[in-house]
């Protein structure tokens, strides 16, 4: 078992931080962890870049495998992904996740702006962030690629961009989110950082995926983060270690 694995398994330990070496003080677990994937940073520009992405690629096929078709009742459909930390970025771990869900070749998904701060400006929307533009007349969502959907953020929340900062979201917010995913076989949802607005998004789909970060996370923060989430009813589905770096062994950068 890995790190990042055992995180909810074990006495937290503050000094330590998510990917930065094994837990040696297990403990029991409350409630397991169904999926978790170590996913490399996509934005890594070195000699072994082509490495990095065979690895992430395998690590999202995996998780996908763990999340989606387990075979389990009730079945999971639509999944919220949601970073402890601000810094990090997911909304192409996101969107990756959707894609090797299309390539099944047989589902309809939605790729769903759950970022619930109505204060969040539309430069740094989702589809903005992940360079997808948008129709001259847009609707609430449109096809981004085959049986892929982009959902923006206004489709479901009240006038997202003129309200106050800490503005709730509403009963009639989190319905709409409700009927917008069920009009897909999977839907993905991107979510702001976590809180109790992102809290009220799991409760709204089949659960959350916590996304840590390697060599930043603190393990404490992340097990008082999974024990909020225990009492807001919001069910884990499984953690992934974004930005994991992977060492490479000195031969093999001789053979690159």
């Amino acid at each position: 078992m890995s790190a990042f694995q055992e995180l909810f398994a074990a006495t937290p330990v503050e000094s330590e931080r998510a990917g930065a070496g094994p837990i040696r003080t297990p403990g029991r677990r409350k409630t397991p962890v169904a999926a978790a994937a170590a996913i490399p940073s996509s934005t890594a520009a070195t000699p072994t870049s082509s490495i990095q992405c065979a690895i992430r690629n395998d690590q999202i096929h995996s998780l996908v495998q763990q999340l989606f078709f387990r075979h389990e009742s009730p079945p999971v459909r639509h999944v919220a992904f949601a970073p402890i930390e601000a810094s990090t970025e997911t909304a192409n771990l996101c969107l990756e996740v959707a894609r090797v869900l299309v390539e099944e070749g047989k589902y309809d998904v939605g790729l769903i702006d759950a970022h619930s701060d109505r204060l969040l400006p539309q430069s740094e929307s989702l589809q903005t962030q992940l360079r997808i533009p948008s129709p001259s007349h847009p609707q609430a969502s449109w096809p981004i690629g085959p049986r892929l959907w982009m959902v923006p953020r206004r489709s479901w929340l009240t006038n997202p961009e003129g309200q106050r900062a800490g503005q709730r979201v509403t009963e009639q917010d989190l319905s709409r989110l409700r009927e917008l995913t069920s009009e897909f076989d999977f839907s993905i949802l991107w979510c702001a950082p976590v809180s109790w607005l992102t809290a009220s998004i799991g409760q709204a789909c089949d659960g959350l995926v916590l996304v840590l970060t390697a060599n930043k996370t603190r393990r404490l923060v992340a097990a008082q983060v999974k024990d909020q989430l225990d009492k807001a009813q919001v069910l884990l589905l499984g953690t992934v270690l974004a930005e994991r770096r992977f060492p490479v062994p000195q031969g093999l950068y001789r053979s690159l």
